[in-house]
């Protein structure tokens, strides 16, 4: 066995086309985090009104979810990199009008409402060419520490850009009393820019990254009369609904997207609305606490990548009964949160809570990248990026409603109780329990 089979991490950092992918992800999500402090805060400081922070979030939300099945779909027809190249030039477009806009002094409340959608839209390509583009870079023995990397770069960039966000429009300019234009908003204006700056260098070094030749035949592929391989001419919504029907048969990738659907709406939508509440609605935590629990939740999860790749065998028996068992683990850690009375008892069951999480995630992501033709991948991970940023919001607007008739406790109780008893009826109904990724496990 050579060294780089022993350590598939050393033979990465070896690789310079996952380097050049790796830095050019890692300046993009930095540069996102910029933007999600900023367009909040640049609304309310326009309008005050969070009706309109609501309608601003919805037009870059619900055209993503959407729009990423079809946005897998083309992925699939025109490869990840066309398809990342295309989104990093028009989202340098659209950020840097954004940011001339509020430097100039010139932006409209119906700008930002376009701006936004326009956003939106470019993230529904954005998302699955990402996802799918790792294992058109790295071998298959590499996609688990690739994606430990990835995710957990991720992972480190949701730390650094909130602070770095905060303190820039601090300091230059956070457009205080915008609407009547007496303030300075430099800071906003920049961070956009900045945003800009980073999609145009991450264009930059993924031109640099050079695919691996992809030498499976693909379902929706077919060869001319050369023997040569070449795509189906098929419409995107009739590869879109094959792409369906190849999972649907799969019977192990059925039963898993529809578990993973169920937790979306059942837990991930209600616990959206949860812990903003808890933080704000207590009065020995107060709303600063939210940022803390989402921190400690942040740094388990960062903790939970880096273990599953330092011990990528780690497991209690398949892959299937790992993430049934950790599941159930988070569904009861779930169930004390509502009657916490200290900021460090809430830390804590989000840092453990986090460290399972961030555990399966680099699991759950090797699975699917493997176990997927390669002319599928795009369409898989878009299907599981639409189910936990589709149906999720989705399910945490009907709980922003159902809380109005039970209390935070309850919900809290009901949703981790919830979680423990899908897991269970999983592994007693369902072939979950036998879903494997160990090395030679049938497809």
């Amino acid at each position: 066995m050579t060294p780089s089979q022993k350590d598939p991490r050393a033979a990465l950092f070896r690789n310079t086309d996952f380097r050049w992918m790796a830095s050019g992800s890692a300046l993009t999500m930095l540069g996102d985090q910029f933007t999600l402090i900023a367009l909040p805060w640049l609304v309310l400081q326009m309008t005050g009104d969070t009706l309109v922070l609501g309608t601003v979030l919805a037009l870059m939300s619900v055209p993503r979810a959407l729009f990423i099945l079809i946005g897998g779909a083309l992925v699939d027809r025109h490869s990840p990199k066309r398809v990342l190249m295309l989104t990093k030039y028009t989202n340098l477009a659209l950020l840097a009008l954004l940011s001339g806009l509020v430097l100039s002094g010139t932006l409209a409340l119906w700008m930002v409402y376009a701006l936004s959608l326009a956003i939106g839209l470019a993230t529904a390509f954005s998302i699955p060419a990402g996802t799918a583009m790792l294992p058109h870079v790295v071998p298959r023995a590499q996609l688990q520490a690739a994606n430990g990397i990835s995710l957990g770069i991720r992972q480190l960039t949701m730390f650094l850009g909130p602070l770095l966000a905060g303190l820039l429009i601090a300091l230059l300019g956070d457009g205080n009393r915008l609407a009547g234009h007496s303030a300075d908003a430099t800071g906003i204006g920049i961070a956009f820019g900045l945003d800009a700056l980073s999609f145009g260098i991450s264009a930059w070094t993924l031109g640099k990254v050079r695919p691996l030749s992809r030498t499976p035949e693909a379902p929706d592929e077919v060869r001319d009369a050369t023997g040569a391989r070449r795509a189906a001419p098929q419409a995107v919504l009739a590869s879109v609904a094959q792409g369906l029907v190849h999972f649907w048969r799969d019977r192990e990738l059925r039963t898993c997207f529809l578990y993973w659907s169920a937790v979306a709406v059942l837990i991930m939508g209600p616990l959206h609305i949860a812990m903003p509440v808890l933080a704000s609605s207590m009065p020995t935590l107060g709303a600063a606490a939210f940022g803390t629990l989402l921190g400690a939740h942040g740094a388990g999860t960062l903790a939970g990548m880096v273990a599953s790749g330092l011990f990528p065998r780690l497991r209690w028996g398949s892959l299937g009964m790992t993430l049934l068992a950790f599941d159930a683990a988070i569904g009861l850690l779930f169930i004390p949160m509502g009657w916490i009375d200290a900021i460090w008892q809430g830390a804590a069951l989000m840092l453990a809570i986090g460290l399972l999480g961030g555990f399966m995630q680099v699991r759950v992501f090797t699975w699917i990248q493997q176990r997927v033709p390669p002319a599928l991948i795009g369409r898989a991970m878009a299907l599981f990026m639409f189910i936990f940023m589709g149906l999720a919001p989705l399910s945490a607007a009907i709980t922003g409603w159902l809380m109005k008739s039970v209390s935070l406790a309850q919900l809290f109780v009901g949703s981790g109780g919830t979680l423990v008893v899908l897991a269970a009826l999983a592994f007693a109904f369902t072939p979950l329990r036998q879903v494997n990724d160990a090395p030679g496990a049938a497809r």
